[in-house]
């Protein structure tokens, strides 16, 4: 690189390259839902948000008159029409652009001079750089949610085969992991393309599941013997998830509020659970594998503050969080299969449900 590009590099970890010395050599062309459980990792959760909020890479004039540039180049008349002619028909459906390419593209090249200088690599648009594998944006983190959806969807068939219909929690269990497959199937979505849609969906459908555990929980500890209770919870948890959705839909999408929100209601989640497992440590011999699932659920969550530049352009610290779940489905169905079969049993018997 000439002296004169790296004097006019100039960032807050020292100089870096003018966009008009380096856009012109290195145009590119077009070519194709847990929680901490300590207040210190409650607040180190909410100091992440202002990553997602602004970025580094997306604000260097090299990346943003590289995109200009390659916009203007690739993306108007004859260009356009030959980019999408040329475009595989996946990269099309999932809503890949023109534009969107340009990005892409454009991203590697501010890496490329970021390394180049020896500079820690930036985020883009609130992510770390990801190679794009087919149409997937997030590889990994998207092959992870998948996986959690079938471990979810494998142990809800084996709930279904073992536990009988009759079994007080039986449907209350069968709607949660309606909701959490939902929540991986958005998850899964939102890692492959990341879209203004496929962002709240994800986002929502995480909160959703949260809430509804609390509602399992309320169900499991005071609904069997109150109906009453567990109900009026319910309605309140709706709208909650009302409020909640409608104020980052049509007020303002708060990441910082998004955030504090779902580690409260996550806190609320967690305590609950452990409360229920304590009390019922000496009655129920499978007590600890919930007291357990709810721990893995919010300790594992610890990994997103390690927020890594993603091994092999591929694993980050999200991807590693969301693959570390993967076996905790079948601890926590193996508890409510246990459970639900108790309950069964000392319904039949006429025994008093703790």
């Amino acid at each position: 690189m000439p002296l004169s590009s790296r004097r006019a590099f100039v960032s807050p970890h020292g100089p870096r390259p003018t966009a008009t010395t380096m856009v012109a050599s290195a145009l590119p062309r077009c070519t194709s839902v847990r929680l901490p459980a300590v207040a210190a990792t409650v607040v180190l959760l909410l100091m992440l948000v202002n990553t997602v909020q602004s970025s580094q890479g997306d604000k260097e004039p090299v990346y943003r008159d590289c995109v200009k540039q390659c916009v203007r180049t690739n993306c108007t008349g004859a260009q356009l029409r030959g980019f999408q002619s040329a475009q595989p028909q996946y990269m099309a459906l999932t809503g890949w652009s023109c534009r969107d390419d340009c990005r892409y593209q454009c991203m590697w090249t501010t890496v490329g001079l970021y390394q180049a200088e020896g500079y820690t690599v930036p985020q883009f648009h609130g992510k770390w750089p990801f190679v794009r594998v087919l149409c997937f944006e997030e590889p990994a983190s998207a092959l992870a949610s998948l996986l959690n959806g079938l471990a979810c969807l494998l142990m809800l068939l084996r709930y279904r085969s073992t536990v009988p219909r009759q079994s007080p929690m039986y449907h209350t269990i069968n709607a949660f992991s309606l909701v959490s497959l939902n929540a991986w199937f958005w998850s899964t979505v939102f890692h492959t393309r990341d879209t203004y849609l496929t962002e709240k969906m994800d986002y929502f459908c995480a909160t959703a599941v949260i809430l509804y555990s609390i509602y399992l929980c309320c169900v499991r500890t005071l609904g069997l013997r109150r109906p009453v209770v567990s109900s009026m919870v319910g309605v309140l948890l709706i709208l909650a998830f009302t409020s909640h959705v409608s104020f980052l839909t049509f007020v303002s999408f708060d990441y910082g509020y998004n955030m504090a929100a779902n580690v409260t209601i996550g806190m609320v989640n967690l305590l609950w659970w452990l409360c229920w497992c304590w009390q019922n440590r000496r009655t129920l011999p499978y007590w600890w594998k919930c007291g357990l699932v709810v721990l893995l659920l919010h300790g594992l969550a610890l990994l997103e503050l390690l927020d890594f530049p993603p091994m092999l352009w591929v694993l980050d610290a999200h991807a590693v969080w969301h693959l570390s779940t993967i076996p905790v489905h079948f601890l926590f169905y193996s508890f409510l299969i246990d459970d639900s079969l108790y309950l069964l049993n000392t319904e039949k018997m006429g025994v008093k449900v703790e």
